[in-house]
């Protein structure tokens, strides 16, 4: 299995609509670019942050699709939101014609949620086994509707079986992550950080990237962080702290506040409706702390990145 592109940054994406609610195609178009302009080095698709339970599977799939045909960097995509394990393998079987690059399978879809503690194993299993075995897999660990971590015995299972390729972390914890690394070593199952505040300590210890909701902010100072740690180390250390101050504001009313920045200051998407949650519920307070922290960004893009 190629690994090499799995690497920097692929920003977890929203979902764009039209103040009506349906998907906006012009404005997910211009999303992509600006996310390609930004650095990612690769796309995640249908995800939590893309508000895929509020999506019919038919929406999944023409999302999916569309991101592939007008990306110029690799889709991975998840998809699957039902309980159900027919229902599962109906959904995942369906994204696999889009194009995608990889299927990623959500983590608290793979157990019952009574029973949390009991091994993803015998139904991840159930469902490789009825997928192309061509197509790379890959793990999200969503906290929505609960988080379920993977175990170290699990993921050593999957490691080894060779079909997983992405993994997106958010244990936020590097204890963890060196353990996890280290259960990975000389597999192609790259493991991506979700956690803003950890993202340069696992970096150092040999994680492949970023892939978190402040993507949809500021981009490119991930990017540089993924490309620059090592070149520019007192700089990496300042823009990592910066970037962890940010990162409190994904608890601020997300997406809408994202797509607000998305729409308001950068102009890249029309609207910021949300199937998750009134748009309404953004208050002044919410859209002042997402344009203080565009000023502050800009600063430290001015003053600190370094080409």
């Amino acid at each position: 299995m190629d690994t090499h592109h799995y690497q920097g940054v692929w920003p977890v994406m929203i979902t764009p609509f039209t103040a009506d609610g349906e998907i906006d195609y012009a404005s997910l178009e211009r999303l992509i670019a600006w996310y390609e302009q930004g650095g990612a080095t690769g796309l995640f698709a249908a995800c939590q942050s893309s508000e895929i339970f509020y999506l019919s599977l038919r929406e999944r799939v023409e999302l999916v699709r569309f991101v592939k045909q007008h990306a110029h960097v690799p889709v991975i995509a998840s998809g699957h939101i039902s309980s159900g394990l027919t229902d599962q393998i109906e959904e995942l079987q369906s994204i696999c014609p889009t194009g995608a690059d990889a299927l990623i399978l959500i983590t608290n879809r793979l157990c019952d949620p009574s029973h949390r503690e009991q091994s993803l194993l015998p139904r991840l299993q159930q469902i490789m086994s009825c997928l192309d075995p061509e197509i790379p897999l890959g793990f999200y660990e969503c906290p929505y509707p609960f988080k379920r971590l993977i175990s170290d015995d699990e993921l050593q299972w999957c490691a080894e079986s060779g079909r997983f390729a992405f993994m997106k972390d958010t244990c936020c914890d590097m204890e963890q992550i060196r353990r996890r690394l280290a259960l990975l070593k000389g597999s192609p199952l790259q493991l991506f950080n979700a956690n803003s505040a950890t993202l340069l300590d696992s970096l150092r210890a040999g994680c492949a990237g970023f892939s978190g909701v402040m993507a949809n902010f500021h981009i490119d100072l991930y990017s540089w962080l993924t490309r620059h740690w090592q070149e520019f180390p007192e700089e990496a250390e300042k823009v990592q702290a910066f970037l962890t101050c940010f990162s409190e504001i994904e608890r601020q009313y997300y997406p809408v506040n994202a797509k607000y920045h998305l729409q308001a200051i950068l102009h890249v998407i029309t609207d910021i409706y949300a199937r998750t949650m009134p748009a309404s519920g953004l208050t002044e307070t919410f859209r002042s702390e997402v344009r203080q922290m565009h000023l502050a960004a800009e600063f430290i893009r001015q003053t600190i990145c370094k080409e």
